[in-house]
């Protein structure tokens, strides 16, 4: 599966402003045989916030980071050991709001298909799952939830390779996806949890 990256590039994305915590994810794409991959990390099990679950490299803003591009390349470079150069920046995905009170800027960029270390202190685990696995019906689930200061929220789940991706790395998935390509998540909800 190829991705219109273009989309991406020319994308005006929503920015949030109002919440007390910025931080940034890269999502890394990555092209072998053809094929377009996202990498993503199983954070670490002894982390204080969200410790096992799949994520994108990312992380808190600095006071030292230009902007949330300079952030998500840090970070990226401190839990995969990603030189910032070998990054080449796409654009951004919207903005999204997490429980912990955070705006997370999503910067899309173009990542060498190679071997990356894991930073034992935050990642158990690197993993490359194919966008065409994300994009299987079969990989996919959604349920409704009552969220205490959003109301009733949709969390997207992919299951591929043993690995569930959700939360807000599920939801910057899925704006990746319909930004990238033609499919849409579908609207039924498989639980209703609110």
């Amino acid at each position: 599966m190829q991705l219109d990256l273009d989309r991406v590039a020319a994308y005006e994305p929503c920015a949030i402003t109002d919440e007390p915590h910025d931080a940034a994810v890269l999502v890394p794409v990555i092209e072998r045989d053809g094929e377009s991959y996202l990498l993503f990390t199983k954070r670490a099990d002894h982390l204080g916030e969200h410790p096992g679950q799949m994520s994108f490299p990312g992380g808190g803003r600095e006071p030292e980071d230009a902007d949330s591009r300079e952030t998500a390349l840090r970070e990226a470079n401190e839990e995969i050991a990603l030189d910032p150069a070998d990054a080449s920046i796409v654009g951004r995905l919207d903005d999204i709001r997490t429980i912990t009170e955070y705006a997370v800027t999503p910067v899309v960029a173009r990542v060498p298909d190679r071997q990356y270390v894991p930073n034992e202190s935050e990642v158990a685990e690197i993993i490359v799952v194919s966008v065409s696995a994300l994009l299987a019906s079969e990989n996919y689930e959604s349920e409704f939830r009552d969220h205490p200061h959003y109301g009733e929220i949709v969390i997207h789940y992919f299951h591929v390779d043993g690995y569930t991706i959700w939360g807000a790395t599920g939801r910057i998935v899925v704006d990746f996806l319909e930004r990238t390509t033609n499919w849409r998540a579908p609207e039924r909800i498989d639980r209703d949890l609110a």
